[in-house]
């Protein structure tokens, strides 16, 4: 796989999905519509502010909610490279790699300062605060999993492993 870098971004416990991406956006699925109101309400200026690379790091339960792909897509499409968090809900964990959104747990997120910079060495599992030089291990991720992030997601994914036109747009 590869290497990430980028800014950090922190949330708290509990971000589910409608705080990633509101309900009331949910008549599209343009991704970089989506994108354009990611966070909207739990942090109106994140989708101004965010970089291309940049990292969300939060608590425990991100994700939690509504099972929605709009939410791993509208973070993917704002610019974030990956969610760095304590644990996350079961559904978004799956979704987040079905849209090529790579994720990680980390018990110690909450020792990640808001604007620092991390490097996640995906081959090597570590996540590396680039301010005090802390190693994090990472929980490992199942090599298909690691397989549909590579690829940009399941549907590029199977678009590979069939060929053809399956599927017309890339997420």
């Amino acid at each position: 796989m590869a290497k990430l870098e980028g800014k950090v971004w922190t949330f708290g416990d509990n971000i589910d999905t409608d705080l990633i991406i509101a309900a009331r956006y949910l008549n599209t699925s343009d991704p970089v519509k989506l994108a354009q109101s990611v966070m909207e309400d739990s942090r109106p200026e994140f989708a101004k502010l965010v970089q291309k690379g940049d990292i969300i790091v939060a608590g425990s339960n991100f994700g939690s909610g509504s099972s929605r792909e709009h939410a791993p897509i509208a973070l993917k499409y704002a610019g974030v490279s990956a969610v760095v968090a304590k644990s996350f809900a079961r559904i978004f964990y799956r979704n987040s790699f079905n849209m090529g959104l790579p994720i990680f747990e980390i018990d110690e997120a909450d020792e990640v300062a808001e604007n620092s910079r991390l490097a996640i060495d995906m081959d090597n599992g570590e996540i590396i605060n680039l301010e005090n030089g802390k190693v994090y291990k990472f929980k490992p991720i199942p090599e298909f999993m690691q397989k549909l992030v590579k690829s940009g997601g399941l549907m590029n994914y199977a678009r590979e492993k069939i060929g053809g036109s399956f599927g017309k747009q890339a997420i």
